[in-house]
């Protein structure tokens, strides 16, 4: 699959002027389209892992620190510069994995449009949106919105994923928390309800971490 078929899908306008505005730093940068395919490939094969996107960031340092030895010209260390800064500038608000790779998939196509298009003349537009929510964050704030949610409270969860003594949780069908267990975590099972303890609240109201009480 090429970079150009990441994505099929429709962009917000919040996303497409962040795609437009990195798409147009690196045309102007003379960056090659290849070495962003090489960042979006690492993307796609870690969108699933906890914390991708910091992974994605944290590759595209390395990437710069090692250009030198990895590159096949000289140019290549100021390819991985330019991608590693637009990428630091406009997908710092970006803390969906999924919703990051959409937006590259894009950037790749609008790169190749600018290329023979020409990018405008003047400043790059400074996207205007400074948070950005994926569908699943939407859902999670309205489920949030819903409760009161208290410290101490017991509440239902399933267990969706077991990972030695670490155990996620999903909550009303979409919080999803992972938390250590040492005590607990040999005894349960992937599917099975359970009964947790809210521990602490982030200051939104959200539930910042649970402890299985059953």
């Amino acid at each position: 699959m090429t970079i150009a078929e990441l994505s099929s899908e429709s962009l917000t306008d919040a996303q497409w002027e962040i795609a437009h505005a990195i798409a147009q730093t690196l045309v102007r940068d003379n960056t090659d389209i290849n070495e962003l395919g090489k960042a979006v490939a690492y993307l796609r094969a870690s969108v699933n892992q906890q914390n991708a996107t910091s992974r994605f960031f944290q590759y595209l340092k390395t990437l710069v620190s090692n250009g030198k030895h990895i590159g096949h010209s000289s140019k290549t260390t100021d390819y991985y510069r330019s991608i590693e800064k637009a990428c630091s500038d406009y997908l710092k608000t970006v803390s969906d994995a999924h919703t990051m790779l959409q937006i590259l998939g894009w950037v790749a196509r609008l790169m190749r449009y600018y290329k023979d298009a020409g990018v405008p003349i003047g400043e790059i537009a400074t996207p205007q949106t400074t948070v950005l929510e994926s569908a699943r964050q939407v859902e999670i704030a309205k489920v949030v919105q819903a409760q009161d949610f208290q410290v101490e409270q017991i509440i239902e969860a399933q267990v969706t994923k077991i990972n030695s003594n670490k155990v996620t949780y999903e909550i009303l069908g979409t919080i999803r928390l992972t938390e250590k267990e040492p005590k607990k975590a040999s005894s349960l099972q992937e599917g099975q309800m359970v009964k947790v303890k809210i521990v602490s609240l982030k200051e939104d109201g959200s539930i910042k971490s649970v402890k299985c009480v059953s």
